[in-house]
C-alpha cells in the first residue's frame, strides 16, 4: 500500500497527488512512469512521474479524471492509499547539454514535460518552454514550469491566457525569429505532437515526442502500444516512451490510439494515459 501524502486540484478534473514511494523516488529519472492500481482488483494504468523527493521518499503524480479508474484515483484524499505503485518503468529521457531546448507541454502533458524541463536546465541548457491548453482554467503547473525555464510561454486556444492559438503557432514564431534551437521536446495529445514534428521537420530541428497516450499495461506484454518508428516496430512502454518525432508513423499511431475508444466509452474506463488523446492543443 502506498499512502497519499497530499492532494490538490490543478485544473478542473486534474489533480496532483504526492504518494509515498521511497524506493521509486530514489531511482526514478525524468521521463519514467509507474503502474498504479487503486485496489487489488482494479485496472492497471501507467502514469508518468511528475516529480519526486528521494530524501522524503515520495513521488508526484498528475491525474486527469477521464474514466472510471482515473476518477476513482482523483476521489482519494490525504491519508488514503493506492493498492500498488510499481516502477520506475520505461527508458529515461535523454538528458545532455545541447544548447537551447524548447520543451512543449500540451494540456495535462505539461506534467510529463515538467521533469524533462527541470533535468535539461540542470544539465546546463537554456530551456524555453511552451505550455498549452484549450482555455486558461486548464493550464497546469505554470509556476513550476516558469521556475524550470529560462523563458516560458503560455498558449490557449481561446486566447484567455498568453498567446492566442496552438503551441505550434508559438513554436513557429520562435523559429521565425531566427534564434538557435537545438532540440524540441513535445509531450501531449497525439495530434499536437504530430503537428510539432511537422513544424520542425523543414528546419532539421531534432524533435523528441513522448508516446504515453498509447500505453496500456506498461510492461510490453499486451502489445497494445506497438508503434512504427522508422523501419522498426517498437513498444512504447519498454523501448520508449520517447522517440524521434520525425520517424514516428503518426497515421498508425492515431489508429491504434483509437482502437479501444468505443469500449472505453461503453465501460467508462479511462484511457491508459496521463493526457487526453482527443485534445488537439
Amino acid at each position: 500500500m502506498n499512502t497519499i501524502l497530499e492532494t490538490r486540484d490543478l485544473a478542473p478534473s486534474i489533480r496532483y497527488l504526492r504518494v509515498e514511494a521511497p524506493k521509486i523516488a530514489r531511482r526514478r529519472k525524468a521521463g519514467q512512469f509507474v503502474i498504479v492500481r487503486v485496489d487489488g482488483d482494479g485496472e492497471r494504468i501507467p502514469l508518468t512521474i511528475a516529480d519526486s523527493d528521494s530524501a522524503e521518499g515520495w513521488i508526484g503524480l498528475v491525474v486527469q479524471g477521464v474514466g472510471k479508474t482515473t476518477k476513482a484515483i482523483n476521489r482519494l484524499q490525504r491519508g488514503d492509499s493506492l493498492s500498488d505503485v510499481a516502477g520506475p518503468l520505461g527508458m529515461p529521457s535523454r538528458i545532455e547539454l545541447v544548447g537551447t531546448a524548447v520543451v512543449i507541454g500540451g494540456g495535462v502533458g505539461t506534467a510529463i514535460a515538467y521533469p524533462t524541463a527541470v533535468a535539461l536546465k540542470e544539465a546546463g541548457n537554456r530551456v524555453v518552454s511552451i505550455i498549452g491548453a484549450q482555455t486558461s482554467t486548464q493550464v497546469v503547473l505554470e509556476p513550476e514550469m516558469r521556475d524550470a525555464s529560462s523563458e516560458l510561454y503560455v498558449a490557449t486556444d481561446d486566447g484567455s491566457a498568453g498567446y492566442h492559438g496552438f503551441v505550434t503557432g508559438k513554436l513557429s514564431e520562435l523559429i521565425a525569429e531566427g534564434g538557435r534551437i537545438d532540440l524540441v521536446v513535445a509531450i501531449g495529445p497525439v495530434a499536437m505532437m504530430r503537428a510539432v514534428a511537422e513544424v520542425t521537420r523543414p528546419h532539421g530541428i531534432e524533435t523528441i515526442v513522448s508516446l504515453n497516450p498509447v500505453m496500456v499495461d506498461g510492461t510490453g506484454m499486451c502489445g497494445g502500444c506497438r508503434v512504427a518508428v522508422g523501419n522498426e516496430t517498437k513498444f512504447t512502454c519498454v523501448d520508449g516512451p520517447e522517440f524521434d518525432g520525425h520517424q514516428v508513423d503518426f497515421d498508425l499511431l492515431a489508429r491504434r490510439n483509437q482502437a479501444y475508444a468505443s469500449f472505453e466509452r461503453a465501460r467508462d474506463v479511462a484511457p491508459a494515459t496521463v493526457a487526453d488523446p482527443a485534445e488537439a492543443t
